[in-house]
């Protein structure tokens, strides 16, 4: 279904439903801070219908991706996705975390797009668990979801990086073309250092 070496699958590829879904520009930037390796890792922590998973398992062919969510919704949307993307290096782990991630091996990478009032015992158990010059990437739409990823990771001796994102996407407007917006996303990339 998606025949292309990058990231960015348009998002009207992938079964929703209510779900949340990171949007396609995001999801690109989100992979391309991950920098995954044909063998990676990965856990998708919040994966929602899974489009973070889909393109992580895409390239990470090698690799094993668990797409971690607690939603029955969106664990069917995640085995929706995978049938539709034939993939099958994604293990789906139906749960929430930080609990559904203790008996997980250990990761190269780690996605964050959810964390309910959970935030600081998921960054704990994925700071414990992840492997030497292992990578997390956090989204979050709340400056105090970027304040708090920010001021863990640095207290924890990680390089942190945060970009804020303003996407807009065109719109036919009669015979005029508009720019419509989308909320600002943060994208918070920690990364250990060895």
């Amino acid at each position: 279904m998606w025949q292309y070496m990058t990231p960015g699958i348009p998002d009207e590829y992938f079964v929703r439903g209510n779900v949340p879904m990171t949007k396609e520009e995001i999801r690109a930037l989100s992979i391309s801070k991950l920098k995954l390796k044909e063998d990676s890792v990965i856990w998708d922590i919040g994966a929602g219908t899974g489009s973070i998973s889909i393109e992580a398992a895409l390239i990470s062919k090698k690799g094993v991706v668990y797409s971690i969510e607690k939603e029955e919704d969106g664990i069917k949307r995640i085995n929706e996705n995978i049938k539709r993307f034939n993939v099958e290096n994604i293990v789906v782990v139906a749960g929430e975390a930080p609990d559904a991630l203790l008996d997980l091996p250990s990761p190269d990478r780690v996605f964050i797009g959810g964390t309910g009032d959970e935030m600081y015992q998921i960054f704990d158990i994925a700071t414990t668990k992840l492997k030497e010059e292992g990578v997390v990437v956090v989204n979050g739409i709340t400056l105090d979801t970027a304040y708090s990823a920010n001021h863990y990771f640095k207290q924890k001796g990680y390089s942190v990086e945060t970009i804020c994102v303003n996407i807009s996407v065109s719109k036919e407007a009669g015979n005029k073309t508009m720019m419509i917006a989308r909320n600002p996303v943060y994208i918070i990339t920690a990364k250990r250092e060895g």
